[in-house]
């Protein structure tokens, strides 16, 4: 694929097909998402590519948690909620979302059910989990790197026909996820990344999340 037509046609994706996703064709798509800039080249991700029952109890793990109201114990810091602009965009792509799996609003079973399709990692057939080393957690810098690894990823699986979701849903709930995927202490657990074969007839894959526009974005000087 052409590098516009991965970037333009790249959605994210939370319904798969149940087929397997080979070894060979993961290790291919790392190999090339670990050619991202990283600070210094100091490349501080590791990545837990998971599948099968380690992922089905992962997921069985958060589900039961999550329902029985343990907190969340996710470990790479979250900040404070939206608010304003950001929070109108959250409310936005939701909205799309929910509109194109025809959820209302008042369809609390529906709408939780899909909440806890992000804890079982969108049901994909691979979560590939990022992780970094604990020595890097005061570092700005190591944040930047996997969110740029990450980018790298999915557009790396989408030109080879896969299809992925960035959460942090599949990773709330920490130590299921470090206990399963067998994940060392000496690393922070950072983010999930649902991977696996696009189902083109799950609706809500079909959304195209809206973008700005360049104007509201950019500030160009000393341009004539």
């Amino acid at each position: 694929m052409l590098f516009d037509d991965v970037i333009l046609g790249r959605r994210s994706i939370r319904g798969y097909k149940a087929e397997p996703v080979p070894e060979a064709l993961i290790r291919e798509v790392l190999e090339l998402a670990m050619r991202a800039p990283s600070s210094y080249n100091s490349q501080p991700y590791y990545f837990h590519v998971i599948t099968g029952e380690p992922l089905a109890r992962i997921r069985a793990g958060n589900v039961e948690r999550i329902l029985s109201g343990v907190p969340d114990s996710r470990e790479f810091r979250i900040g404070q909620p939206f608010a304003g602009v950001h929070r109108n965009r959250q409310v936005g792509v939701a909205k799309q979302l929910f509109g194109a799996m025809g959820i209302d609003r008042e369809d609390k079973e529906r709408r939780q059910d899909w909440v806890l399709r992000g804890f079982r990692q969108f049901d994909a057939p691979v979560c590939v989990i990022i992780t970094y080393d604990r020595i890097l957690a005061d570092s700005d810098d190591t944040a930047f790197d996997c969110g740029a690894v990450a980018t790298a990823l999915v557009n790396a699986a989408w030109s080879r026909g896969l299809g992925t979701v960035i959460n942090s849903q599949g990773i709330m709930q920490s130590p299921v996820v470090r206990e399963h995927a067998g994940i060392p202490d000496d690393q922070v657990i950072m983010k999930s990344i649902a991977l696996g074969w696009p189902d083109e007839d799950f609706p809500a894959n079909a959304v195209v999340s809206e973008r700005k526009a360049v104007e509201e974005t950019a500030f160009f000087v000393g341009f004539e």
